[in-house]
């Protein structure tokens, strides 16, 4: 008995009956779950957050511009003003293009035959020059019908009627295959070896003159472009500089808790975009109203010349390459300013 009652005291089990152990919990309800769906669940959840800080900073920043509408509308006008100059003279040469083409179009050379050369003779002079290869078209003007084109064009159809003979000799035009410069006074000096032509005369002094002022204007339009550019950067950089600085304190606070300077910097990138946004929709707003106000009078002007000219307008393509410019450099401006006053940021 006593034993039996120490035995139980003691904890041991009774004689005769042995304690079965617990089966193990399984391991996959022990182990936690792990594996390539949880990851690719957790890496759509950053992509999807993502997403919506993007669209979260854009509506901010927009609401953020709207808020003080008069000080953002005069940054925007700055910008447009920056963009509408480049873009005006651009316009200016597209116009000096059209013309040069007109002008390439009617370059031609003038060939003057020997006097006393007969109908006959002068034909057979106008298929040699027209069996050359850089001759495109040729047409011949008699003496007498160059006689009547100049009393026509100075006015004087009857104070030459009382000369004895005509001094205009036979002369044909040529429209030449190549306009160059070089190519024509090569292809003078080949008409000239030509029997019976007396003298090719071929005047290009003010179409090179011509082509230099609009390789300069290109050039001129080119260096605005970029001055005015880097004016855009200043522009939209000093602004952001002062959204950051109004901000600092909200930036150091972010910081503090975690956050990097890609996630610090996004909704000022929104606001710079915003900001080139207003300003090329205002540049384009410009050109369109600038043109409406000087069409008249430069169709006014050309048509007391005798000619019909109408300022050229940006299409589609130009628009879209207006526009993005604009957003880029108002993007680039916020980036180049926030990223030199974050390294100055230090959370407390």
């Amino acid at each position: 008995m006593k034993r039996s009652a120490n035995a139980r005291q003691s904890g041991a089990a009774p004689r005769g009956k042995r304690q079965t152990p617990k089966p193990a919990a399984p391991a996959s309800e022990t182990a936690p779950r792990s594996g390539a769906r949880a990851q690719q669940t957790r890496f759509s959840s950053r992509l999807r957050a993502w997403g919506r800080h993007h669209r979260a900073m854009a509506l901010d920043s927009l609401f953020r511009l709207v808020r003080y509408p008069l000080g953002n509308l005069l940054t925007m006008l700055a910008i447009a003003i920056a963009l509408v100059l480049p873009a005006a003279l651009w316009l200016t040469l597209d116009s000096a293009k059209l013309l040069d083409a007109e002008l390439d179009e009617s370059a031609s050379l003038t060939v003057y035959l020997d006097m006393g050369i007969d109908a006959a003779q002068a034909a057979r002079i106008e298929e040699a020059v027209s069996a050359d290869g850089g001759v495109a078209q040729t047409r011949m003007i008699s003496p007498e019908q160059g006689m009547a084109d100049f009393q026509q064009s100075l006015g004087i159809d009857d104070t030459l009627a009382g000369l004895d003979d005509n001094p205009l000799p036979t002369s044909i035009v040529i429209s030449p295959q190549d306009v160059e410069p070089a190519a024509m006074a090569e292809l003078a000096e080949r008409l000239e070896g030509v029997t019976g032509i007396d003298e090719v005369r071929v005047d290009l002094a003010w179409v090179e003159r011509l082509r230099h002022l609009a390789a300069l204007g290109r050039r001129v339009a080119l260096a605005l472009g970029v001055l005015f550019g880097f004016g855009v950067l200043l522009v939209v950089g000093n602004t952001i500089r002062l959204a950051v600085e109004s901000r600092r304190r909200e930036i150091e606070v972010v910081m503090l808790i975690g956050a990097t300077h890609a996630f610090v910097r996004r909704p000022f990138l929104y606001s710079g975009a915003w900001y080139g946004a207003g300003g090329g929709l205002l540049a384009l707003g410009l050109l369109a109203l600038g043109n409406h106000w000087l069409s008249l009078p430069v169709a006014a002007l050309a048509a007391s010349y005798g000619a019909s000219f109408t300022l050229p307008q940006l299409d589609v393509t130009g628009s879209t390459i207006l526009l993005s410019c604009s957003i880029l450099l108002g993007w680039l401006g916020a980036w180049l300013a926030v990223t030199r006053h974050l390294s100055s940021i230090r959370p407390r």
